[in-house]
């Protein structure tokens, strides 16, 4: 089927079933607006699709999707700030309860970091400044682990590039304030799709935790 019929197609499947099942709650949510309790920023990768993976309902996430799921740190320079827009409108509007960084394996943003490509050619002009964003856990992979096959390297730089994010949040004055407060709570994440394992960041272990 061609994918763009497959997709419409979807939407009348959608239309026919969820939406009828749904739709009080569908409505209640444009006659009273969102309240969603969590923010999640995930990838753009179409592999992973969080609404999908954790079951949530229309209204339960504010989601933020992007390219290996990175939070740049808080600067106030430039013009256009997509993640750090939508963190606001998620923070300080929503006034969301959890902002949870949502990691995945096998991201291609990753595996971008461990390839030698010329920066600026075509296809290969935005993402390279991007990932900079996380050059440090890149780094802190390559310092610590020389030796490690590439693919393990990755699934660590993966995870690490979490927590360069959650500290990037607390840059945030807004965040900042309310996690101080106790009125917000952040969490890092990572899913492993193929073996469907979620890791939760344990800040006490500093390490990732199976989900059973």
């Amino acid at each position: 089927m061609d994918p763009i019929e497959k997709l419409t197609a979807g939407y009348r499947g959608f239309r026919a079933g969820r939406f009828n099942e749904q739709r009080q709650t569908y409505e209640e949510l444009v006659d009273h607006g969102q309240r969603p309790k969590v923010a999640l920023i995930a990838c753009s990768d179409s592999r992973v699709d969080p609404a999908t993976v954790l079951q949530a309902d229309p209204g339960d996430l504010f989601m933020v999707r992007n390219v290996a799921n990175l939070v740049p740190p808080y600067e106030r320079e430039g013009h256009y700030h997509g993640t750090s827009a939508a963190l606001e409108f998620a923070v300080q509007h929503l006034e969301v309860d959890h902002v949870v960084v949502l990691g995945h394996a096998h991201c291609g943003g990753i595996k971008s970091l461990f390839e030698e490509r010329e920066r600026g050619g075509d296809g290969n002009f935005f993402v390279p400044p991007w990932m900079s964003l996380v050059k440090s856990a890149y780094l802190r992979v390559q310092g610590t682990m020389p030796d490690a096959d590439e693919e393990v390297k990755a699934r660590v730089c993966e995870q690490s590039a979490v927590l360069v994010s959650l500290e990037n949040l607390m840059t945030f004055p807004c965040i900042r304030e309310r996690v101080g407060a106790g009125r917000l709570r952040l969490h890092g994440w990572y899913i492993d799709i193929r073996a469907c394992t979620l890791h939760v960041y344990d800040p006490e272990r500093q390490s990732f935790e199976v989900v059973t």
